[in-house]
């Protein structure tokens, strides 16, 4: 499939968009991302030493309380319209770790709401998580199924 040449007009407003385009600052951005998505792990490492030490979990079980927790404390900021700003402040940083998960779900709630807690909420709240948790299933499904394979065969 070959490229269509550019027309003269089109090569002139190329010029003039680029000479208009605002300037994003990348290396700025990527650091804020890296540093509050950092600070959102360590509050999570926080919370797994807490169930280790106050709830006598171990480290492999900490794990399952301390994502419950995140996600629970960033559904909780999104409804009082904090996260949103950590979002625009953070970009990425805020999405990328399972708070984010967090956040786009309660987001399509809020979202839809006027629609009614059924139809509205109930409705839209997993129209973006939902295919993260399909995926995550199916992808978990196929792993295990593999490891099972590879353990009959002796493989493993």
């Amino acid at each position: 499939m070959a490229k269509t040449p550019k027309t003269p007009e089109q090569k002139q407003y190329e010029i003039i968009e680029k000479k208009y385009e605002t300037k994003r600052p990348l290396v700025k951005n990527v650091l804020k991302a890296f540093f509050v998505g950092g600070f959102i792990c360590v509050i999570g490492q926080a919370f797994t030493y807490m169930y280790i030490y106050f709830f006598n979990f171990t480290e492999q079980t900490a794990g399952n309380p301390t994502v419950a927790t995140m996600v629970f404390l960033a559904m909780l900021l999104t409804g009082f319209g904090l996260y949103d700003h950590l979002g625009q402040f953070a970009g990425a940083g805020s999405a990328v770790p399972v708070t984010g998960f967090g956040n786009s779900v309660i987001s399509a709630a809020i979202e839809h709401k006027t629609e009614g807690y059924v139809l509205g909420v109930g409705g839209n709240m997993f129209k973006l998580a939902g295919s993260v948790i399909v995926f995550g299933v199916f992808s978990a499904f196929v792993v295990a199924l593999i490891k099972t394979i590879l353990i009959q065969l002796g493989v493993i």
